[in-house]
Parts: C-alpha cells; sequence; structure tokens
C-alpha cells in the first residue's frame, strides 16, 4: 500500500512539471574569464538569494563552456555574458545583455517580471 501511495505521489510531480507548473527563473549564461561575470559574483550574488526577486526568479548558472542542460535547449544563450534570460515554463520572457552594474540590474530585472505578471513580492 504504501508503495502504491509513493507512486502515485511519484505520478502526480511528474504531471505537475509537464503542465508548465513550474516558476520563473533568471538563468545565467557565463563562463569562466568573463570580467562582468566576475562583477555581478561580486555586487549582486550575494544579496540576490534573500531578495524578493529571487523568491519569483531563483538564479540559475550555466557553464557556456560546458553542453547546455536539455531543457534550455532552445534558447539561444547569445554571444555575451553575461547574459541573463527569465525563463517561465521553458519559454524565454526576456533577457539582460551583459551586466549593466548594480544600479540599473534590479530595476531590468523587474520590467521583465512585471511583463510576466510575476513582480517579486506579488504570489
Amino acid at each position: 500500500m504504501n508503495r502504491i501511495i509513493a507512486w502515485l505521489a511519484v505520478i502526480v510531480a511528474l504531471a505537475l512539471s509537464a503542465t508548465g507548473s513550474r516558476a520563473d527563473e533568471l538563468v545565467m549564461f557565463e563562463r569562466a574569464g568573463c570580467v562582468w561575470c566576475a562583477r555581478f559574483n561580486a555586487e549582486i550574488a550575494p544579496i540576490y538569494g534573500k531578495t524578493e526577486e529571487s523568491q519569483t526568479a531563483p538564479l540559475r548558472r550555466v557553464d557556456l563552456n560546458r553542453p547546455p542542460p536539455a531543457d534550455l535547449a532552445g534558447i539561444d544563450p547569445g554571444a555575451f555574458t553575461p547574459t541573463f534570460v527569465v525563463v517561465k515554463e521553458g519559454r524565454e520572457i526576456g533577457r539582460i545583455r551583459g551586466y549593466p552594474g548594480d544600479a540599473f540590474f534590479f530595476g531590468l530585472l523587474n520590467r521583465i517580471l512585471s511583463s510576466t505578471g510575476s513582480e517579486p513580492g506579488r504570489s
């Protein structure tokens, strides 16, 4: 009986993920030696996980020197690093090319998130 319940839980979880119930995520395409990636890592990365934006769009890092993850195969990372792409249900919603500095990063990200109806602080 416990096995049946466990299998049903797995099936429900898979069904929910297949229906696009995934939250937004902020994908950072980066590569080793990128000066602007290092600047983002110094200025934003230490605090990002504590922001409302991270609750709406958790940060996911993708190293361009490795094969792309299968779930991001349809998203072009572009030529510049870092490139930040907001992804919802497997589709690109918006992007920030390069790192514009800490004074502009959150403003640009919030503009993208608000266009999806996923403004930080809203459930």
